[in-house]
């Protein structure tokens, strides 16, 4: 069955309190999400500070959690902390917290607690190690306040989704000690030939989100200037980091490198895809493919040989709009015939309602998803989801949202995997999928 839909509930008006928030632990009802936010400065005070807050109320106000705030760090207790499901450090700087209150944030989080750094939560705690595993990245330096393109390199994550390919923003553009990359899932970089004062050789990570320890961390270097809080697109781009922290919206948040698009939203990469059989996808200004019509399939061709995969991981993002169908198919020869690809290969499908062996992250009509973790990691209709369809030898697994949900061994000679092309399917008239960046990473070729 389709997981239940992620929306959060209307909670208690937020309430801001700038004194501490520790001492007997609050009842937490079951429709109440609660954050708090944690703005204690040592070093620089950022003047955006009370807007920050401010925001954040709003947000919580018309998203459905409770905000408290505080610049005490007597608020971090283990008792105090495991009334929140996340803690924002909103443009803290300096050394905020002792050892005592940093040993109760690291159970927090081990606990499976949230984290949000905006801005100067990266000029924090320089000697906690385990603080700047979570942030991801320490401040160096920065040059003046200054217009900016922000290439968003994840379109399916709630913080970034809403947002053009290309951000163009007014903001205080921090560069870091070391390039997160390679140890967090980056959301969006900078395009360091867009202003003066980069210093990190072109690959400037700006936004990015991470699993960590048992808990969940985004963070953005954006918000320093006190308009950022009256920007639209920087709020949707807080809330988005806020819901994700929190557990109310899931994202494979996994490092991601050495994928190559195979669509990149663009009308020329999908000159090397085909349409086979009737219907169609439509592709909208903001590079999104969305389906109509059918049963038909679009599947690439390589434009230079025209052959197929053998051993790789695929990653696309897809979005239904209601009770709709379609799937991802893999390991099909060549044709022109959408019917080539259900008889002789595999596809993973995209439909939360259908019977087990024919639901969202079934190898379709072959062997059902793992359905309480693909239940979990599910986002309901209207919100992007991303799978990782990883093929090696006979082999294929498929991810949602960075959870592993399905383990499927080919043993069908006329369905081998080995070597065979990808492709998505646009089911019928009633259907509406849309979908985005869909990239491949080949790997080493493995037997079973």
């Amino acid at each position: 069955m389709r997981a239940p839909a992620r929306v959060m509930t209307s909670a208690a008006a937020a309430a801001v309190l700038i004194g501490c928030v520790s001492g007997p632990a609050a009842s937490k009802g079951a429709d109440e999400t609660r954050v708090l936010v944690f703005s204690k400065t040592a070093g620089f005070r950022h003047d955006s500070i009370p807007e920050g807050i401010a925001a954040v109320r709003e947000l919580g106000a018309t998203g459905g959690f409770t905000v408290d705030a505080t610049e005490d760090a007597g608020a971090f207790t283990s008792r105090n902390l495991a009334r929140y499901a996340a803690v924002v450090f909103l443009s803290t700087t300096g050394d905020v917290l002792d050892a005592a209150q940093q040993s109760a944030f690291e159970r927090y989080i081990k606990r499976g607690g949230g984290y949000v750094g905006v801005h100067a939560a990266a000029d924090t705690e320089y000697d906690w190690a385990f603080y700047g595993g979570l942030a991801g990245a320490y401040f160096q330096s920065h040059p003046a306040i200054q217009p900016a393109t922000v290439d968003v390199e994840d379109r399916a994550h709630p913080a970034t989704s809403g947002l053009a390919r290309a951000w163009n923003r007014t903001d205080e553009w921090y560069n870091y000690r070391s390039n997160p990359r390679e140890h967090a899932h980056v959301l969006a970089s900078l395009d360091e030939s867009s202003y003066t004062g980069g210093t990190m050789s072109g690959d400037h990570p700006i936004a990015w989100c991470q699993e960590y320890q048992g808990g969940r961390a985004f963070y953005t270097g954006a918000g320093h200037t006190k308009e950022s809080y009256a920007e639209p697109a920087f709020r949707q781009h807080l809330l988005g980091g806020i819901r994700y922290a929190v557990g109310e919206a899931q994202a494979d948040c996994r490092p991601e490198n050495g994928y190559r698009p195979l669509f990149d939203g663009t009308a020329e990469s999908l000159s090397a895809w085909r349409q086979a059989g009737p219907g169609s996808f439509s592709l909208s200004e903001d590079g999104t493919l969305t389906s109509s019509g059918g049963l038909g399939m679009l599947w690439y061709a390589d434009p230079g040989s025209g052959a197929g995969f053998g051993s790789y991981s695929l990653k696309l993002d897809w979005k239904v709009a209601g009770d709709d169908n379609s799937g991802v198919f893999v390991g099909f020869p060549a044709s022109d015939d959408p019917w080539s690809a259900v008889n002789n290969g595999y596809e993973v499908q995209i439909d939360a309602t259908d019977v087990p062996e024919k639901t969202t992250g079934s190898v379709y009509g072959f062997q059902s998803a793992e359905l309480k973790k693909r239940d979990r990691a599910l986002n309901p209709p209207g919100e992007w989801n991303t799978y990782e369809i990883r093929v090696e030898g006979e082999r294929l697994r498929v991810w949602l949202n960075g959870v592993k949900i399905n383990d499927f061994t080919s043993t069908d000679p006329a369905r081998s995997l080995r070597d065979g092309h990808v492709g998505i399917q646009n089911h019928g008239s009633g259907d509406e999928v849309s979908f985005r960046d869909i990239r491949i990473k080949e790997l080493p070729v493995k037997g079973n």
